[in-house]
């Protein structure tokens, strides 16, 4: 759901924020690519409304595009909890205002998020999706869970995960394999 998997030749995330901060425009759309789906499905579960997370969403990345200029986060590995605290403190000063701010989108210059049906489709989409990560959350072992989300939901390498997890790889593969397979028989079992 989160963008691209990870292959042997793709980067990290503090890597394409690196190359963005060295004057890569190309890097930063590519880590928007890789997260977007994240902060909006985020979003969407707070605001319930696709116009106000996707409002949302521009305003996260062009806070975090400021942040980059304004104070560098160090950034190992993914770059999604950073972004969701971005989202998060987005989303606290729309309630408190009652309105999304756009103060980041307006420094950057950027244009109001336009809205069409296919985007709205993409976003109930991804909620959809968002709902059933948060059912299979109650299905799975915390510890299969934790390591089927982070592979699948954040694209993250086995190396990493592991790495997070305090285990190895293989350990990962293994709850990663199991977690597929647990939810490969619940689908298949009568009801």
């Amino acid at each position: 759901m989160d963008g691209m998997p990870e292959t042997a030749d793709s980067v990290g995330d503090g890597e394409l924020l690196e190359r963005t901060r060295a004057g890569d425009r190309d890097a930063f759309g590519e880590l928007y690519e890789r997260r977007r789906d994240l902060v909006l499905a985020f979003l969407l579960k707070r605001t319930r409304d696709p116009e106000v997370a996707m409002d949302l969403m521009a305003e996260t990345f062009a806070a975090a595009l400021l942040a980059l200029a304004d104070r560098p986060p160090k950034i190992a590995g993914s770059a999604a909890p950073w972004l969701l605290t971005i989202a998060r403190n987005a989303l606290i000063d729309s309630y408190r205002r009652g309105r999304v701010e756009d103060v980041a989108r307006k420094r950057l210059a950027m244009e109001p998020v336009q809205i069409g049906d296919g985007d709205v489709e993409r976003v109930l989409q991804i909620a959809a999706e968002s709902d059933l990560l948060v059912r299979l959350s109650g299905e799975l072992p915390s510890e299969q869970f934790d390591a089927l989300r982070a592979r699948v939901l954040d694209d993250r390498g086995y190396e990493e995960i592991a790495q997070q997890l305090g285990c190895s790889p293989s350990v990962v593969r293994k709850r990663v394999s199991r977690a597929i397979s647990t939810l490969r028989e619940a689908r298949q079992a009568p009801e």
